[in-house]
């Protein structure tokens, strides 16, 4: 395959920075087209983005037949039903995380992939591609803590969290549109790189609950992993906290010392009995690019799949065991 020509359905909030304008940057990779129900909306960002194309209609994007490859970002209620039909109609497909509400509807994308051996499709979980997460991995296998022994993750937040983009409507709180609440939006991309960095799950259970009733979505969840390597991963996310008690970390404690980073901050720090460091990162512009590189690279046969739709279905997995009720 030559170059991977692009077409958005979903051009909204995610798009206008995190990954849109990567698709023009990457190498073999151009953005033809994009799409968005709201026909102004999606003549409005081909203008900003200079893009050549723009639809209100998903079939009527992928009828276009300058396009071989389909990101999709909307909102993870429509994601198995694009991607099962953008792999029928013959693309390679990408899908922004979580890749569905639920296992079920993730094992269906899987299944179609198996279909279609001639089609790819890879997941957004893009921190994998990030060099700050790539230098955490490599710092545990060269065994700077020595033998990993357990993660603490905490993410508390208020009821309006700092990290979610504003929207018109707020799909992340309505589980018919998200599959949970601001737990599904953000704990993929936590929850990934423990599955990342320390392989496969043995067992994950954990509850959920809606403490404060602000929204239909749960707004406090608590989990535990222990991975087949012995790793045990406790985490606790709440999204009802005072802003001063608002927190994002991240502790691997091993043998030999701890490494110490937030998933959506800019910085590791270790301390072990040699030494105590700091190590501080600037992301690229358009933070999914270097993920998005891999991906092109994997399409066009020249590198492996990123992140996998059947890595995707144990994560949701995970999801869900994490989200039974009290």
């Amino acid at each position: 395959m030559g170059t991977i020509n692009w077409g958005i359905i979903g051009c909204g909030s995610v798009t206008e920075r995190k990954s849109g304008p990567a698709f023009n940057k990457v190498a073999d990779s151009s953005l033809v087209a994009v799409m968005r129900r709201d026909a102004k909306k999606a003549a409005d960002y081909a203008r900003r983005h200079d893009v050549g194309q723009w639809y209100n209609d998903a079939d009527a994007l992928m009828d276009n037949e300058s396009i071989n490859a389909i990101y999709i970002a909307t909102p993870p209620s429509s994601h198995t039903a694009y991607a099962i039909k953008a792999l029928n109609k013959g693309f390679n497909v990408y899908v922004e995380k979580p890749v569905t509400r639920n296992a079920d509807e993730a094992r269906q994308i899987a299944e179609a992939v198996k279909q279609h051996p001639n089609q790819k499709l890879c997941v957004a979980h893009y921190r994998r591609g990030l060099p700050m997460f790539l230098k955490v991995k490599q710092l545990l296998e060269n065994k700077l803590i020595g033998d990993v022994r357990t993660v603490q993750i905490r993410m508390w937040k208020t009821s309006r969290p700092d990290l979610v983009a504003n929207a018109e409507t707020n799909w992340r709180v309505l589980p018919e549109f998200s599959g949970g609440g601001y737990f599904h939006d953000l704990a993929p991309h936590q929850l990934d790189l423990m599955l990342f960095y320390f392989g496969e799950p043995e067992k994950a259970h954990g509850f959920s609950l809606n403490q404060s009733g602000l929204t239909p979505a749960d707004d406090h969840v608590c989990g535990e992993i222990l991975f087949k390597n012995k790793v045990v991963v406790n985490g606790s996310w709440c999204f009802n906290v005072a802003e001063n008690q608002a927190i994002d970390s991240c502790e691997i404690i091993g043998t030999k010392g701890k490494i110490t980073f937030p998933f959506f901050g800019n910085f590791i720090s270790w301390k072990t009995d040699e030494e105590e460091q700091t190590l501080t990162f600037i992301h690229p512009e358009h933070i999914q690019q270097p993920f998005i590189e891999k991906m092109v690279a994997y399409f066009k046969d020249e590198g492996p799949n990123p992140c996998s739709i059947d890595e995707a279905v144990v994560l949701m997995d995970i999801l869900d065991a994490f989200t039974k009720k009290l």
